[in-house]
């Protein structure tokens, strides 16, 4: 039985409950005190004044109680049929809206009006839940579209070199080789980052931030010095839990990308851990605000494609750092600095306590 069968039955059988008891307490309370053996005549009541014995009470109230009784089922049948299509109606703009979503369309929302009960709620809560649903999908749409772009770029330079060393036996095999070698470790290092930003999964190991600093930093250290660029790690211990592959990735990029989007020469990296706090700030062009919250999406580099060095990279540096971030419920925060540059800071909400190394 539908739902609304459901409530009808429910509501008319409440009802004739409601009538049984009301004709029960008639009985207990008033027929039954009624005497059923003989009539009464008082003497100070003029002749022919008497009280009716009980059966006869009950051969003229037992039919029309019956009637009473027949018309409080059909009344509450044809009244709980209208009052739960009443209450189910909201109901069935959310199934309408649940069906359109499940053919492709998730543009379309219930937008319920009226007070705001439990119907309300939930209608609300599915507009909200097809609102995340059309940005994901709609960001993965995008996501791919642009992983293919970029993927295309080292296979179309791999052909053409293949094709231009298959028409000129006399060109320089080595240069060819090596122009492969970086066509091929560009379209690895792409597949590569986008296997990891597309990573939820992370363990609960305790990561003392401060170490992990130190370690990127020494290994990075040989980049920055070609480049001019000064390498600063402050603070202290920060321990948190999460992945350390993850995070030792993510503060790579940070790093990696404030180095590579310094100045020419003289800049300079500051990197700081503590109080479950990570922050990587470089010098660098000024960046216009409107620029700063968009590039933690995928292949956004905005202003930041115009370099002084040949470094590739693939688009996906800080878009993964958001990730990493949001795999660990740690607030990603990105601003601009006044005199050119940028400030990263992740805030993480996982907390460990050193004593638990």
């Amino acid at each position: 039985m539908s739902a609304r069968v459901k409530l009808t039955l429910s509501y008319a059988g409440f009802l004739m409950v409601a009538g049984v008891l009301l004709l029960a307490t008639v009985w207990l309370f008033l027929l039954r005190y009624v005497p059923d053996q003989a009539l009464l005549i008082r003497a100070d009541h003029p002749a022919g004044a008497v009280f009716p014995v009980r059966s006869n009470l009950l051969h003229v109230f037992a039919p029309r109680a019956a009637a009473v009784l027949a018309f409080l089922l059909v009344f509450g049948l044809i009244g709980g049929w209208i009052l739960a299509g009443r209450m189910l109606a909201p109901l069935k703009q959310i199934t309408g809206a649940a069906r359109t979503a499940g053919s492709g369309s998730l543009s379309h929302r219930i937008r319920m009006t009226g007070r705001r009960d439990e119907f309300r709620e939930l209608s609300d809560a599915f507009d909200s839940m097809l609102d995340r649903l059309e940005s994901h999908v709609a960001e993965q749409r995008r996501f791919a579209a642009n992983a293919s772009h970029e993927l295309r770029t080292p296979l179309a330079i791999s052909r053409a070199l293949l094709d231009v060393a298959r028409n000129d036996p006399a060109r320089d095999p080595d240069e060819v080789i090596e122009r492969l070698h970086a066509a091929n470790q560009r379209a690895i290092a792409l597949t590569e980052a986008l296997l990891l930003l597309g990573r939820e999964n992370v363990s609960d190991d305790d990561v003392d931030l401060s170490l992990v600093a130190e370690e990127v930093v020494e290994t990075l250290l040989p980049l920055a010095e070609q480049r001019g660029i000064t390498l600063e790690v402050t603070g202290g211990e920060a321990w948190t839990t999460g992945s350390p592959e993850l995070l030792l990735r993510m503060m790579t990029n940070l790093v990696q990308n404030a180095i590579v989007h310094n100045l020419p020469t003289g800049g300079l990296v500051t990197v700081h851990t503590g109080n479950g706090v990570l922050r990587v700030e470089n010098t660098g062009r000024l960046l216009p605000p409107e620029l700063v919250p968009t590039l933690t999406e995928p292949f956004q580099r905005g202003t930041q494609r115009v370099r002084t060095d040949g470094h590739a990279g693939v688009g996906l540096g800080l878009a993964i750092v958001a990730g990493i971030a949001r795999a660990h419920d740690a607030e990603l925060d990105l601003a601009p600095r006044p005199a050119g540059g940028l400030v990263v800071t992740v805030r993480f909400s996982r907390l460990a306590a050193p004593a638990c190394r």
